[in-house]
């Protein structure tokens, strides 16, 4: 069984207690910042998203770059979900999950910033899982997908300091890689702890 670790709390203090490069890998979506613009959807399956406006736009707001620069200094290798909206260094290495949706009130895709020497590399896939509980949570799949580009091995550690609802840490169960999470909300902290309770209980994929 994959090794778990997870933390409530502040992210930050728990980075600065890492030592340098402890983990082998960093995959995260954090806050973007941009909650005076997100309204929460109305139809297509987005009543969650609606419904969770208020409480989603409280917590977002944007990591200061010292969240970043502790990333960068925990993990060789770095994905950060959103990252057109942070102040991070060039970068050649982008990922693209395409939404196969169109006309849709939010973004037809998103843009995760990775300091790996990589082509840009494209992912199509659905824009949420049917049982998702909260408002920003990325589609299991995406993450597998994050995984994969960072071609990490098995046993690999994977961190991810804005866990949310845990799936990154589903992924990482998933696919034989351990984990360690951390979430600053106890309800989506509880979430997280049991979607990737159930990850475990499940056979892993090939």
């Amino acid at each position: 069984m994959t090794d778990v670790k997870l933390y409530l709390g502040d992210c930050l203090e728990v980075m600065r207690s890492m030592p340098d490069k402890s983990v082998d890998a960093v995959i995260t979506d954090p806050p973007y910042g941009i909650a005076d613009i997100w309204k929460g959807g109305a139809s297509h399956g987005w009543g969650v998203a609606r419904l969770a406006t208020q409480k989603r736009n409280s917590w977002d707001i944007k990591p200061a770059k010292e969240y970043f620069d502790e990333m960068l200094r925990v993990a060789d290798k770095v994905i950060i979900w959103g990252g057109n909206y942070f102040e991070l260094p060039t970068s050649r290495g982008w990922l693209v999950w395409n939404k196969p949706e169109r006309n849709f009130s939010l973004a037809e895709a998103e843009l995760a910033w990775t300091n790996i020497p990589m082509p840009i590399r494209v992912i199509d896939y659905r824009r949420s899982d049917p049982d998702r509980e909260h408002p920003t949570q990325k589609p299991v799949g995406v993450m597998r997908f994050s995984l994969e580009k960072a071609k990490l091995p098995e046993n690999a550690t994977v961190f991810d300091p804005f866990m949310g609802s845990g799936t990154t840490g589903v992924a990482c169960v998933q696919t034989g890689r351990n984990f360690i999470g951390i979430e600053i909300d106890p309800t989506y902290f509880a979430i997280a702890e049991k979607r990737i309770a159930e990850a475990q209980m499940q056979p892993r994929l090939i």
